[in-house]
């Protein structure tokens, strides 16, 4: 596995084993990080976090590289199963936020390791109005004019 950094020692098996296993699945592929990152949404920087053990991947990108690998089924449900023992294994740095007390660490949503904080939704801007307001006017004109016609006709 050419140009990878070696893992450190005291990195736990499960993580090991795992990050192991994801640079055999993306040598297998035969692509670039960067071209990696063009197939799968992530970048090349953070598939070389994620593949030298930095930081976790998400549980997406891990399915993204079976994808692109063509591994379906079993073969990439094996992976997941890596994933989710490595990710409860995976060291947590001395920074990392902390859950309140009491806060359950995957509160929000249970498939969300604890480095993947959901992001809030972002809030959208009131939709301006300035299209009904000209079509209203339109609307009126139009009923204004068959109401004219139709009383002229039958007048």
């Amino acid at each position: 596995m050419g140009g990878w950094q070696p893992l450190p020692e005291e990195l736990p098996a499960e993580v090991r084993h795992f990050v192991e296993h994801l640079r055999l699945l993306k040598e297998g592929t035969g692509l670039s990080l960067v071209a990696l990152g063009a197939r799968t949404a992530y970048s090349k920087s953070s598939w070389q976090r994620y593949l030298n053990a930095v930081q976790p991947p998400p549980r997406q990108a891990v399915a993204a590289l079976c994808r692109v690998a063509g591994l379906t089924g079993a073969d990439a449900e094996r992976h997941t199963v890596r994933w989710e023992l490595a990710v409860q294994a995976w060291p947590r740095p001395a920074n990392a936020p902390q859950p309140p007390p009491g806060a359950g660490e995957y509160e929000d949503d249970p498939t969300l390791p604890w480095w993947e904080s959901p992001e809030p939704e972002p809030e959208r801007a009131p939709r301006p109005h300035g299209r009904l307001l000209p079509a209203a006017v339109a609307l009126l004109v139009v009923l204004l004019l068959v109401a004219v016609v139709g009383a002229v006709v039958l007048g």
